[in-house]
């Protein structure tokens, strides 16, 4: 059941904070955020987004460290700032033309839970908080910042037959 709901995702969308990056905020003196992103996560969004898989941000909070991280994994769906995730998931599928069961979604806390109800595929991060585990279909081994969204990532596109020819494009 989980293989062909991975085989069905177009969009992937992922939180931030606890997924994207440890769930830690910097700041430094002048009082500017810092976010630790994993390079492994960059490559499984860029190797998705090769596949033709969309991937989108849907997060609670703004930051400049995250609009820079997007711009260079060329992610265009951002949502950022977002008090209610479940409406700012209605936007994207209309704006994308995908349904709830097209879509996956990554969380990893309480105020994730609701978007995580309505999507094909809820994922949480191996340290996400019991209810989030509970909620979600696949849980990764690895916990937030630290390879989380990478293993999805391989999981989606070995699920699609995918996964052995954009490794092989990578060594060509």
């Amino acid at each position: 059941m989980t293989d062909s709901r991975l085989k069905k995702v177009s969009l992937l969308l992922l939180d931030v904070d606890g997924v994207l990056t440890t769930g830690q905020v910097i700041y430094n003196d002048a009082g500017q955020e810092t976010k630790i992103f994993n390079v492994r996560d960059g490559l499984g969004i860029r190797l998705l987004r090769e596949a033709g898989i969309l991937v989108g941000i849907v997060t609670g909070r703004r930051s400049m460290a995250l609009v820079h991280r997007c711009k260079n994994l060329g992610i265009t769906i951002v949502k950022d700032g977002i008090r209610n995730k479940e409406q700012a998931l209605l936007e994207i599928l209309k704006e994308t033309g995908l349904t709830e069961a097209d879509t996956a979604f990554i969380g990893d806390d309480i105020p994730d839970l609701p978007i995580m109800r309505r999507v094909g595929l809820p994922i949480a991060v191996g340290d996400a908080h019991f209810l989030v585990k509970e909620a979600a279909v696949i849980t990764t081994h690895a916990d937030g910042g630290r390879g989380a969204v990478r293993e999805i990532s391989e999981k989606i596109l070995k699920s699609k037959g995918e996964w052995d020819s954009l490794v092989e494009r990578l060594f060509s």
